[in-house]
């Protein structure tokens, strides 16, 4: 049997495993397993529920377990995993879309200032960041910080469970708050503005290089996943960097990911400092960069709008299929559970012009335009920071199943959209990186052996002015939306005597 290298995507919701053959990249089988549900603003889960979540993938995958060569994990960004000194949770993880520590976001951001901080790390931290979770968790469990042993990010920990090793890589620390990506080192000034940099820098992972592998799956893993006895592990990356990989992305090309969250993303040479805190900048998984756009609501927001409207995704995205462009028409500003960007974690969702002809297939429209036009803001941003983005634009994440996502996304950028045929391209990059390991070679050799980042390609065909008005106006009322007020509304009303 053909050699396999295994890729592993943690996500927010689940866990994907992706076994392809070595030498041509071909996809041999693939399985998923769930994790447990979250709602904002309060998002945590057990870590070990993803180390349940893989081995139920590779059960599923058991008579091909013998014939992996190396696997390598892509993770959700961000999360606050802390261990105790026997390696058991000291708490749930604090996930990327928990926004409790808003708070500690805005102290630490007004203490060193957002120019400061995007000089130092190449970004202005908000709530998802980890710095802010290690913050929260010292204000606010201060017994649990006193018992923690080991700080880790999603991906990290599964790696661990893995090896045994405790490592993380450049792309995934850059997203703590406390990681340098221009010089790839831990800063631990600004580890110190949260705790004592002696105390704490010594339990953070050691960064490990992306063309190194961690080490050996270890015996009990092994024996758990149902594996032999030499499987490599790389070092695995966040989910936007594994996915940068697996789509092949040059300097210039920009992704936009629908999933849970939205992000929009390009590879860069140069590393940025955007010091309004729009974009993020991440050091990629290759030795490059990765400036990033997130907003917390995405497919969850047209999932909503189906619920509301009687029927499903699928049933949504056949009303607004082709739906023209209406610059008009209904509004929407999809901030359902707070926003990242803008950074709003206490706003709702706002919908602007309601009328009483409005019809379904105008709500319908106005969820998937307005999801796709703060990410679109978030192009405009990147392009602010002097990002290029003039390369190819690709829709990934579960919103790119979606012909009403792809079809509005070409209408209102006004751009070629391609597809990819790969609908894992976390998987496909965590493996795209293991495979370097094992075959000691670049990952840009890898991907040109191997069919990645190709699909249809959706042409815009709407009306270029609807588009920017339409864009424009969201534009606006984006601007005007801020916090809800949770007293209004509820002040006591006291009976005056008529006069």
């Amino acid at each position: 049997m053909a050699d396999l290298i295994a890729g592993i995507d943690s996500s927010t919701q689940s866990t994907k495993v992706e076994l392809r053959r070595l030498d041509d990249g071909a996809v041999v089988a693939a399985a998923r397993a769930g994790h447990p549900p979250t709602t904002p603003p309060i998002s945590e889960q057990d870590p070990r529920s993803w180390w349940s979540a893989l081995v139920e993938c590779f059960a599923e995958l058991a008579e091909h377990g013998p014939s992996v060569r190396a696997l390598s994990v892509g993770g959700q960004q961000h999360g606050l995993v802390v261990l105790d000194a026997d390696g058991a949770p000291v708490r749930p993880a604090k996930l990327w879309n928990d926004t409790t520590s808003a708070p500690q976001a805005e102290r630490l951001v007004a203490e060193l200032g957002a120019d400061a901080w995007a000089a130092a790390c190449g970004s202005v931290p908000v709530a998802a960041f980890t710095i802010t979770k290690l913050a929260w968790l010292l204000d606010n469990e201060p017994p649990a910080a006193d018992r923690v042993a080991t700080v880790m990010l999603p991906h990290d920990y599964l790696t661990w469970r893995l090896t045994g090793a405790h490592t993380t890589d450049r792309g995934d620390a850059s997203g703590t708050g406390w990681f340098d990506p221009s010089t790839d080192t831990y800063r631990e000034d600004l580890l110190g503005l949260v705790a004592d940099p002696a105390a704490w820098i010594e339990r953070l992972p050691t960064v490990v290089d992306h063309r190194a592998a961690v080490g050996p799956v270890s015996p009990m893993a092994a024996t758990e996943l149902g594996l032999g006895d030499e499987v490599v592990v790389a070092a695995g990356s966040g989910d936007n960097m594994a996915a940068a990989l697996g789509l092949g992305l040059r300097p210039g090309d920009v992704v936009v990911s629908l999933g849970t969250s939205g992000t929009v993303y390009a590879v860069a040479e140069r590393p940025t400092t955007d010091t309004t805190g729009s974009v993020a900048g991440f050091a990629d998984a290759a030795g490059r960069f990765l400036p990033l756009v997130c907003t917390l609501n995405a497919t969850k927001v047209t999932d909503t709008m189906a619920r509301w409207l009687g029927t499903d995704p699928a049933g949504l995205a056949a009303m607004a299929v082709d739906h023209p462009l209406a610059a008009d028409g209904p509004l929407l500003v999809p901030y359902f559970d707070g926003e990242r960007t803008p950074n709003l974690p206490e706003a709702g969702g706002t919908v602007l012009g309601l009328r009483t002809d409005t019809t379904r297939e105008q709500l319908a429209a106005a969820a998937h335009d307005g999801v796709l036009c703060g990410l679109l803001a978030g192009l405009d941003a990147l392009d602010g920071a002097g990002v290029s983005t003039a390369g190819t634009l690709r829709l990934t994440g579960g919103g790119a199943r979606s012909n009403a996502y792809r079809q509005r996304l070409a209408w209102l950028s006004g751009r070629p959209v391609v597809v990819p045929d790969s609908d894992e391209t976390v998987a496909t990059g965590a493996a795209v990186q293991a495979a370097a390991v094992v075959r000691n070679v670049d990952v840009d050799d890898i991907v040109a052996d191997w069919p990645v980042g190709t699909g249809e390609v959706i042409e815009p065909t709407g009306d270029p002015e609807q588009a920017h008005q339409l864009r424009r106006r969201f534009t606006l009322a984006a601007a005007a939306v801020g916090p809800l007020d949770p007293t209004f509304g509820t002040e006591s009303v006291t009976e005056e005597e008529p006069s």
